[in-house]
């Protein structure tokens, strides 16, 4: 038998889990030592499964399939496409930079009498994250997958409820009730998408008799299987709903902005670079290749949807006060512009939306983490509370604009090409959709640019004018994601030919087929 390379590469983050929860707590520093080495050969193994995957090869590589509930057709089946690998490998590269900034985040609390947080519990719960998340891109059984996108709930609630920002203007009292607040506003929305989903997965059930992916595909590609047109569609609006919320598009997006804002800045980092992508991800593996007819009877309302989260989000954000929650509406915006490269149903589009997910997550992660930074110094998330902070720390202003430039899609840094093909393939198939998006860019240099203005340059705040610049760990964060930036900004190949065979099979799933360019025949 086969090393199982798919069921080791989430089983050691689950194992890993399970041996940081049981480290004592008078040993912290092993805690976050063990945590920090487990990502590491998580993301050992999820390099060996990049290497091991053929491009040119079978759709669905590295499969793994065991008889687990037989008499209700469910199995223990795995397998990766190109869309799978790129997204394991940007989960296994983040945990290791989340761990390490959030190194002294669950870190005992002294708010009048000495109140203990337990670091191994903050630490196992990332890990137990990741092994669900890394599960989810695997899982080719719809009822295994079901399972694992709604477990990971549990330990995200903890994380906001129990381990949230120390940064509060209200004072502690007040922000154990608003991170309360965000943990069961996240839970409930979440909860309630994947209740519909399971009453989709188990109308599937009825009409396939199994829950395997692979074979279903297979059966609606023979057209051994038959279903009615109002049947595939309620079964994808099922399917879709519970996606969307994960995702998050407007108007199921309300949970985000309060659960970014309540969080610790590596948790935020989990939530919306890893953990939101699962969503995206699912449109493409299970929506689209599950539902093809429904899709593209969808098509029009999701568009509509897509770009209204981008004008909206970006609008938002242009409007904020607080840096995280500007930072959760520009992810809505930008989740915007992958959901409409995904349904725009054109190669470019759906190569872009894939590259969108890998290169959205680097550089939210960079912004985002360079700004936790900065709160964790001043010990406030508003706006207005900074000024100047580049006379004092002109290493962390340097990373916070480099960050935000990403976030604009500058040209050179990795979010551009992504942008650049979802916007291409949009306007070959929808042009209004592809100009009113464009507006979304317009709004991203607009919100970035202020903030880095209002937080980074003009007079120095007397009371910021101690701030240390970054230190060794916090530098040893942010430059390997900045050096990613900019090598995927001028080389993204490496990424492209892992996606692109599989975005073609997508598109052969929905039998669709890129619009010829209009052009006058030469004379």
């Amino acid at each position: 038998m086969s090393f199982p390379l798919l069921t080791a590469t989430a089983a050691l983050p689950a194992l890993g889990a399970i041996a940081t929860a049981a480290v004592p707590a008078t040993r912290r520093a092993a805690a976050k030592w063990l945590a920090l080495l487990v990502s590491l050969a998580t993301l050992a193994l999820a390099v060996v499964v990049a290497v091991r995957f053929d491009p040119g090869g079978d759709r669905y590589q590295l499969t793994e399939s065991h008889a687990w509930i037989a008499d209700f057709g469910v199995r223990y089946e795995l397998g990766v496409d190109g869309i799978g690998v790129a997204l394991i490998a940007l989960t296994a590269l983040l945990i290791p930079f989340i761990i390490l900034a959030g190194w002294h985040d669950a870190d005992p609390l002294e708010t009048g009498s000495k109140r203990w947080r337990p670091t191994q519990g903050f630490f196992a719960l990332i890990l137990a994250v990741e092994a669900m998340v890394i599960l989810s891109f695997e899982a080719t059984d719809v009822f295994l997958f079901y399972i694992f996108f709604e477990a990971m709930l549990i330990p995200l609630y903890f994380l906001i409820g129990g381990f949230g920002d120390r940064a509060h203007e209200h004072g502690e009292e007040k922000a154990a009730t608003q991170r309360s607040y965000a943990a069961v506003k996240f839970l409930l929305y979440n909860l309630a998408g994947g209740l519909v989903m399971l009453a989709a997965v188990i109308g599937l059930y009825v009409v396939a008799g199994n829950f395997s992916l692979t074979e279903i595909a297979a059966a609606r590609a023979d057209g051994s299987l038959e279903m009615a047109a109002s049947t595939e569609r309620w079964l994808f609006l099922g399917f879709f709903l519970a996606f969307a919320v994960k995702a998050p598009m407007w108007p199921l997006h309300t949970w985000l902005p309060n659960a970014m804002q309540e969080s610790t800045a590596p948790v935020a980092v989990l939530i919306t670079a890893v953990v939101d992508k699962v969503g995206t991800f699912a449109m493409l593996r299970f929506c689209l290749q599950l539902f093809p007819e429904a899709s593209k009877w969808a098509t029009p309302v999701i568009m509509v949807l897509a770009v209204i989260s981008i004008i909206y989000g970006a609008l938002l954000a242009v409007g904020q006060r607080d840096i995280k929650r500007l930072i959760a509406y520009a992810s809505i915006s930008h989740f915007g512009f992958i959901i409409m490269g995904i349904f725009a149903m054109t190669s470019q589009g759906q190569s872009g939306a894939t590259l969108y997910m890998v290169n959205h997550g680097i550089s939210t992660a960079v912004l985002l983490l360079v700004a936790g930074f900065l709160i964790s110094r001043r010990g406030s998330r508003l706006i207005a509370d900074y000024g100047g902070v580049q006379k004092v720390a002109p290493v962390l202003a340097g990373t916070f604009l480099i960050g935000g430039l990403a976030t604009l899609s500058l040209p050179g840094l990795a979010p551009f090409v992504s942008e650049f093909l979802v916007l291409v393939g949009t306007f070959t198939r929808y042009p209004v959709i592809g100009v009113v998006a464009t507006f979304g860019i317009v709004l991203a240099a607009l919100y970035t640019l202020v903030l880095y203005q209002r937080t980074m340059t003009g007079p120095l705040r007397p009371e910021l004018a101690k701030m240390p610049d970054l230190r060794v760990r916090e530098i040893a964060v942010a430059a390997p994601l900045i050096v990613l930036l900019v090598f995927l900004g001028v080389y993204p190949k490496p990424v492209t030919d892992i996606v692109n065979p599989a975005v073609k099979q997508t598109m052969s799933d929905v039998q669709q087929k890129d619009p010829q360019p209009e052009v006058e025949a030469a004379k």
